[in-house]
């Protein structure tokens, strides 16, 4: 009888762990989000909302952003009309090496570096920061560079709460915008995975070219 006793709780312990573990795993109100919603740290992102709304820039007009140049030049998205463009916002100096390569690699590629397409690094640093990352990695000072201020371009576009942001909320992550000659916005790519986009982004404009 005892045996049997001893059983019995034995299950109701079990059962009673099983549940514990699944209620702080999946908390009441809390929504299942899937895999393809991960951050970049690895938690789960809200129903991207913001994803949307970096969509929705694609076959629109450009909004008015404000960037500096590394002299401290204002240039407006009215300026850089007349060329395909392609914007890579990033974090800069503290997402090494993967934003580093990229806008390394923009640099040294003539596809991006000529009268019909430019891509330009959007970064959150100021240009006297970012010369420390020069300095480190010289290849850099081959890149075009622009400067957010605050982030203030990249809070206006819906950049900072995408998935590939590794500080949510206040700096932008991996994403890349290109814009035709006429300032339409005609492709968009966030990447949490952080990975070289040249061919891709280069292949994207050859379609709309």
């Amino acid at each position: 009888m005892r045996t049997k006793e001893y059983t019995i709780f034995a299950v109701l312990i079990a059962g009673a762990f099983l549940l514990g573990f699944f209620l702080f795993k999946n908390p009441p109100g809390k929504t299942a989000v899937s895999s393809g919603t991960l951050d970049h740290h690895g938690g789960t992102a809200t129903v991207s909302i913001s994803n949307a709304l970096l969509n929705s820039l694609v076959d629109k007009p450009l909004p008015d952003i404000i960037l500096v140049d590394k002299d401290g030049n204002t240039t407006t998205t009215a300026d850089l009309k007349g060329k395909a463009v392609v914007f890579f916002f990033n974090e800069g100096l503290m997402c090494y090496p993967a934003c580093w390569n990229q806008v390394a690699g923009f640099g040294s590629d003539p596809r991006f570096n000529n009268g019909k397409i430019q891509a330009y690094s959007v970064l959150v640093d100021s240009a006297k920061d970012w010369q420390r990352a020069i300095d480190k990695m010289p290849e850099l000072a081959k890149a075009q560079t622009l400067f957010d201020t605050g982030a203030s371009a990249s809070r206006q576009l819906g950049l900072l709460t995408l998935p590939s942001s590794m500080h949510r909320g206040s700096l932008p992550g991996h994403t890349y915008i290109v814009v035709d000659k006429d300032g339409i916005v005609r492709y968009v790519k966030d990447d949490p995975n952080m990975a070289m986009a040249n061919n891709e982004i280069f292949n994207k404009i050859a379609e709309f070219k």
